[in-house]
C-alpha cells in the first residue's frame, strides 16, 4: 500500500521468493492487499475455533466467495500434530485444490505453521499467505518461511521452510487477544533486543508500561522493528545454517520445557522467557555475561509478567534428556544460543552437559507453573 503513512512495510528479500510484510489498524478489511496475490485458484482459510469467531468473517468479506472453503481447527498447542496436518490434507484433496491454489493462516503460531506446512507439503509446495492475530505470531513465527508440527519427542521436529506470497499484520486482532498471550508475545520482542539491539533493548525497558497498555505507536513499533531485525537475519541465512540460529535465543531450554509439560502448562512465550534466563545464567557461569546483566534479563522479563523460574518438577535429568532431540544440535553435541553480552549472542556447541546441568540446578524453581 504505498504512500499509506499509517501502514508500515517490511519486505523480506529473498530474491524472486521476497514478499512484504503490511503491518496496520483495518488490514483484515482490505481486499486489496490479499486480491493481489490470491490468483485465479481455489483459496482455503485455515483458521481454529476461538480466531474464527472473531476474525473469519471480516476477512472473507475480502476473499472470492466462491471458490474460497473454511478449514477450522481445534485450538492450542497440543493439536499441532500430524494427525491435524492430516485433516487439512484431506480438505485440501476434497475440495480439488490444484497447485494454483492458496492457503490463508489466520491465527497465531500454531495456525500458521500447521496451514504453512500444509501448504508446503500439498503437491509439494502451494502458495500460502499468514495473517497472524497474536503479538507472537505477528513478531516470529509467521515470518521466515519455518513451518512444521510438534511430535511426541519434541517441538517442530517435521516440517519444512517455505516462504509466505505476504504476511498481514492487523494491530486490532490484539485488542481481543488474552493478557496472558500478548504477555507471552512480549518474550519474542524482547528476544530482538538481547540477540542483536541494545538500544531497542533500553526503549524497550522504558516503554513496557506503555506496551503493557497497548499504546498503538509503542505496539506498532514494537512490532516493526522485531521485524525488520527478522528481515535482516532471515535474509541473510534462509535456511539456519549459521547466524539465523540466533533466533532460538532461550529455546532449546524452552522446547524442552514445553514438551516435558505435555504444551498445557505454559505458553510458547513464556517456555522461551524462562529459556532466555536459563541461557543467560549458563552465560554467566561460562564467564561470558556479567551477573547484573543476568539480573537485568530476569528484570524485564518479569516486568513484562512472564515466568522466569523453572515449573516446578522439571529435573535437570529430563531436561538435559529432552534438549538431546532439539533440531539445532549437531553430531550428538548440544547447540546453544547463548551471550556475550547484552545485544550480542553466540552459537556454542561445546559446552558440557555438565556445566548446562549445573545452570539448571542452581536455577529458581516456580511453586506454581506460569
Amino acid at each position: 500500500m504505498p504512500g499509506d503513512e499509517t501502514v508500515i512495510e517490511v519486505e523480506i528479500p529473498l530474491g524472486d521468493r521476497s514478499y512484504v510484510v503490511y503491518i496496520g489498524s483495518g488490514l483484515l478489511g482490505r481486499r486489496d492487499l490479499l486480491q493481489e496475490v490470491l490468483g485465479s485458484g481455489k483459496v482455503f482459510v485455515v483458521t481454529n475455533d476461538t480466531v474464527g469467531p472473531l476474525y473469519l468473517d471480516t476477512l472473507l468479506a475480502g476473499l472470492p466467495g466462491e471458490r474460497t472453503s473454511v478449514i477450522t481447527l481445534p485450538d492450542g498447542e497440543s493439536h499441532k500434530t500430524l494427525q491435524t496436518w492430516q485433516t487439512i490434507q484431506d480438505q485440501l484433496v476434497q475440495h480439488g485444490a490444484l497447485r494454483d491454489a492458496t492457503v490463508v493462516a489466520l491465527g497465531g503460531g500454531v495456525v500458521g505453521d500447521i496451514g504453512g506446512f500444509a501448504a508446503a507439503t500439498y503437491m509439494r509446495g502451494i502458495q500460502y499467505v499468514q495473517v497472524p492475530t497474536t503479538l507472537l505470531a505477528q513478531v516470529d513465527s509467521s515470518v521466515g518461511g519455518k513451518t512444521g508440527v510438534n511430535h511426541i519427542s519434541g517441538k517442530n521436529l517435521i516440517g519444512a521452510f517455505h516462504q509466505p506470497r505476504r504476511v498481514i499484520v492487523d494491530l486490532d486482532t490484539l485488542n481481543t487477544l488474552p493478557t496472558r498471550e500478548y504477555r507471552a508475545g512480549l518474550a519474542e520482542v524482547i528476544k530482538y533486543g538481547l540477540i542483536r539491539d541494545p538500544s531497542f533493548l533500553d526503549w524497550l525497558e522504558s516503554h513496557m508500561p506503555a506496551l503493557l497498555d497497548l499504546d498503538p505507536a509503542a505496539t506498532s513499533r514494537a512490532i516493526a522493528e522485531s521485524v525488520r531485525h527478522k528481515a535482516e537475519v532471515v535474509a541473510a541465512d534462509e535456511l539456519e545454517k549459521g547466524m539465523r540460529a540466533l533466533l532460538n535465543l532461550g529455546h532449546t531450554f524452552g522446547h524442552a520445557i514445553e514438551s516435558l509439560t505435555g504444551y498445557t502448562q505454559l505458553l510458547h512465550g513464556e517456555a522461551v522467557s524462562i529459556g532466555m534466563v536459563l541461557a543467560a545464567r549458563l552465560s554467566s557461569q561460562l564467564g561470558m555475561l556479567e551477573s547484573s546483566d543476568v539480573k537485568r534479563v530476569n528484570d524485564l522479563l518479569d516486568s513484562a509478567g512472564l515466568p522466569v523460574a523453572l515449573p516446578a518438577g522439571l529435573t535437570p535429568r529430563a531436561m538435559l534428556d529432552s534438549m538431546a532431540m532439539d533440531k539445532k544440535n549437531r553430531a550428538g553435541r548440544l547447540r546453544l544460543i547463548l551471550l556475550e553480552a547484552l545485544g550480542e549472542a553466540v552459537v556454542r556447541d561445546d559446552v558440557s552437559p555438565e556445566q548446562v546441568s549445573c545452570a539448571l540446578e542452581l536455577a529458581p524453581t516456580a511453586r506454581h507453573p506460569g
